[in-house]
């Protein structure tokens, strides 16, 4: 596998536990947990993208007041908390973990290649991270069982739509770890 980072999208208060919460969020958790284990053990790094939003954001117009910059809302759920030096917080204020986080720069820093994807959620703010990593030249694995929706339909959509527009790999937890192994 080339040189690879985990992206781990809106694992935070709000959308595990909040108001914005996925159903599925917190079945999740333990499949990330077993990634970040392995993640960290290999040194990959390991990106989260959260939503941290100004009053002013569009997002807001949509969804009502949620995950505001530095209000609890927007902590990273402790299950998944950084510890390391390889792992890294990006804020962002739209969809996309590209759109103005510094997101792409990073990952080109770090010299990435293939991201394999997790996160909350499967129809809104993963699709959208896809999407734009596709666009700038990643390979992109989406962990199946490691992203959730607000509903099977919306998740299994999204799913269906990386696959087949954006030609993403989708794998299990199980399936990316024994790739894992093979990393040096």
């Amino acid at each position: 596998m080339k040189k690879i980072a985990i992206l781990i999208i809106d694992m935070i208060e709000e959308f595990v536990k909040g108001r914005l919460k996925s159903p599925e969020a917190e079945k999740i958790v333990p499949n990330i947990v077993k990634l970040i284990e392995k993640a960290r053990g290999k040194r990959i790094p390991i990106i989260h993208v959260i939503d941290s939003h100004l009053p002013t954001d569009i997002e807001i117009k949509i969804w009502g007041l949620h995950a505001l910059k530095g209000s609890p809302e927007t902590k990273i759920i402790k299950e998944l908390e950084p510890k390391t030096e390889f792992e890294y917080v990006l804020e962002k204020r739209w969809y996309s973990g590209f759109r103005d986080t510094g997101l792409d720069t990073l990952l080109r820093d770090l010299e990435v290649e293939t991201l394999i994807v997790t996160g909350i959620h499967t129809h809104i703010c993963v699709l959208h991270t896809v999407a734009d990593a596709v666009y700038n030249r990643y390979n992109v694995i989406v962990v199946k069982d490691a992203v959730a929706a607000f509903s099977k339909e919306d998740h299994e959509y999204a799913l269906k739509y990386m696959e087949k527009v954006y030609g993403v790999k989708l794998l299990t937890t199980d399936e990316i770890l024994k790739e894992l192994e093979q990393v040096k």
